[in-house]
């Protein structure tokens, strides 16, 4: 194929799977990552090759969205067909505490890309495609269900609030100044990728140690909130299919199911023969200062225009998650009884 994209956020669960499928389509893939003393590189290894390899097609740059000047140094660089921005500090709960710092990267970041890409397309005469990733978390507590792209939205966190904005300053760019610019509204997207401060990942990571005995307990907020839970595999498809249309255009990304996260406990934990009842304590420091109730999206418009839909079942997916996190638990175990520290 030829081409090159630029994704941020490379390094998260979305970014690795997008990697992973942009280079089996032919990409050459940059991907922008934040410098840290630690190594943060875990999801994207199995991708990664030596840059001095005549095979590789995979180069990170550090940089940060919120460096305006370093992002228009990379874009140049890396001269970009297609740019995916899915950077941001996406825990909604951690957004009530650092609000200030999760609208810098969620809002002003998107801003930052925006321009960087409109002052690349506008020098060098060429039309980049741009995906921002929006989120469902925009619709709040809507009074439609299911929600579609005609939704009015109705943020309920910091998070959320910042993601409305960068969606906005998305459209604006898009009737301004003609740029190609998508808007994905995706629906949560898990995988075995997931962080473990996400509430499905913190789920599946306790229900494997509590059946192999490496604790006891799990402490969770809302078991009541609804959410539409799709396979984080499945969705990068959907954000590469919105930048191949001929217009840009925004869709909703969902399964057109909802779920409680009791639901996910009741499947996660019997997929180990064990009951979620005697192990999970409900915390109230885990509950958001303002709740949503249910979110679930229609994606007609996705398979319509894109022949997009879902291929990964809620069942389907809680069973992935926990088989891979099971065999997490037995080398956590093993690793313990051969007396090393393992947490």
């Amino acid at each position: 194929m030829n081409k090159t994209a630029l994704i941020t956020g490379i390094t998260g669960q979305d970014g690795s799977y997008l990697a992973e499928l942009l280079l089996k389509k032919g990409y050459r893939v940059h991907g922008v990552m934040r410098r840290s003393s630690m190594f943060t590189t875990q999801r994207i290894e199995h991708l990664y090759r030596d840059s001095h390899e005549s095979e590789a097609r995979l180069r990170l740059h550090y940089g940060d969205v919120l460096d305006a000047s370093g992002l228009r140094g990379i874009i140049s660089k890396c001269e970009p067909d297609e740019v995916y921005n899915l950077a941001a500090q996406s825990h909604v709960r951690t957004s009530f505490d650092q609000p200030i710092y999760t609208a810098e990267v969620v809002s002003i970041g998107a801003l930052n890309l925006l321009e960087a890409v409109r002052d690349y397309s506008e020098s060098r005469a060429r039309r980049v495609r741009l995906y921002q990733a929006s989120s469902s978390e925009m619709f709040g507590n809507a009074r439609q269900c299911p929600q579609t792209e005609e939704t009015p939205l109705r943020p309920r966190s910091p998070y959320a609030c910042a993601k409305v904005h960068a969606y906005w300053q998305a459209v604006n760019h898009r009737d301004a100044y003609g740029m190609f610019v998508c808007n994905g509204v995706l629906f949560n997207h898990e995988s075995p990728r997931r962080g473990e401060t996400f509430v499905t990942r913190k789920i599946t990571r306790a229900a494997t140690r509590i059946k192999l005995g490496l604790q006891q307990h799990l402490y969770l907020g809302n078991l009541d909130a609804k959410r539409d839970w799709g396979f984080a595999g499945d969705y990068v498809v959907a954000m590469w299919q919105m930048l191949q249309r001929p217009d840009p255009d925004d869709y909703v990304v969902a399964t057109g199911e909802s779920h409680s996260v009791g639901d996910f406990l009741e499947e996660a934990f019997s997929c180990l023969n064990l009951d979620w009842r005697a192990h999970v304590e409900v915390d109230s420091d885990y509950f958001r200062p303002t709740e949503v109730n249910e979110l679930r999206g229609d994606a007609s418009k996705a398979r319509e225009l894109l022949g997009w839909q879902p291929r990964v079942g809620f069942a389907e997916l809680v069973q992935m998650m926990v088989d891979s996190d099971l065999k997490l638990a037995e080398q956590e175990r093993a690793l313990s009884e051969a007396g090393y520290a393992t947490r």
